[in-house]
């Protein structure tokens, strides 16, 4: 069944407005504005309401690249924020890049209620949980804090230190972290024989590991699928995948799942979106997840 989600616990994160491109958020007690190419409708707020509202906004140079300006000097480049849900409580280190991130994807949350609603409920003791493509973790500590064993891999070692900080902050302890290109990875488990109770994968439209592999969504992720249920437990498990490309939809993601995996148990797809306060929807992506426990 296709479904749309959207973060029911987030109150360190409000998405106030969209439209024209852009996105007005707030993170913590600061106030962004962002480019963002799925705003293709106009705003709710008037432009004076925006304006008003901000702290920084992102101007770019291309694509995807540009800088922040801020209307006060003393508005600070990095902060904290939390996450809390039902089950853990984790914290973040934002900070303002150059590629319009701040070190978080706030949509995911409604994929880190489902890591966590999972490992509490595994009879498995210390389940294991693999995060790929993990960026700065939040799915990686939400996995711990829950009680996983978790493995982190991301290819990029800057975006791994940053996770680790995410840890540190969290009070955290234990990540396995991993700066290897998440193909080659996987493939080296299969052949250790490991298996694993949870596996996340949220992968990019395009992406480079560590030695100048290529990663290209269409073109890999069929691969990736066919091999990573190959690392389940096939008695107790979970796995999420997620994508934000333009060209995908939940349907595809329903048929990679049931292509490489036919007895998944408990799927869902759909559509991760964010509310905004002032009424447009914002879609960020598809998912399908799957879950299987012990009778």
């Amino acid at each position: 069944m296709i479904q749309l989600l959207t973060p029911q616990h987030w109150k360190d994160y409000e998405l106030i407005d969209c439209g024209d491109f852009e996105k007005l958020e707030r993170f913590g007690s600061v106030i962004l504005i962002r480019p963002e190419p799925q705003a293709v409708w106009g705003k709710a707020l008037p432009e004076s309401e925006w304006q008003k509202l901000h702290h920084i906004k992102f101007k770019g140079r291309s694509a995807t690249t540009g800088e922040w300006v801020k209307k006060n000097v003393k508005t600070p480049d990095r902060w904290h924020i939390e996450y809390e849900n039902n089950d853990v409580a984790i914290k973040f280190r934002l900070a303002l890049t150059s590629f319009k991130h701040v070190g978080i994807f706030p949509e995911q949350a409604v994929n880190w209620d489902y890591i966590s609603e999972n490992v509490k409920r595994f009879k498995t003791p210390s389940p294991k949980v693999l995060n790929l493509f993990a960026y700065t973790g939040g799915a990686s500590l939400i996995a711990a804090a829950a009680g996983a064993e978790t493995t982190h891999v991301d290819s990029i070692k800057q975006v791994v230190t940053w996770a680790n900080e995410n840890q540190e902050l969290s009070g955290i302890k234990d990540i396995r972290w991993m700066v290897e290109d998440a193909l080659k990875f996987v493939k080296r488990e299969l052949k250790r024989g490991k298996k694993y109770n949870g596996i996340i994968l949220d992968p990019p439209a395009y992406g480079h590991g560590p030695n100048g592999e290529k990663w290209k969504l269409e073109d890999h992720i069929n691969e990736m699928m066919q091999d990573v249920v190959k690392l389940l437990d096939p008695d107790e498990h979970f796995l999420i995948l997620n994508t934000y490309s333009l060209g995908f939809s939940s349907v595809i993601v329903e048929n990679l799942i049931k292509s490489a995996y036919p007895q998944a148990q408990n799927l869902q797809t759909g559509e991760l979106y964010l509310q905004a306060t002032a009424g447009p929807k914002l879609p960020l992506g598809v998912f399908g997840k799957f879950y299987k426990t012990r009778n």
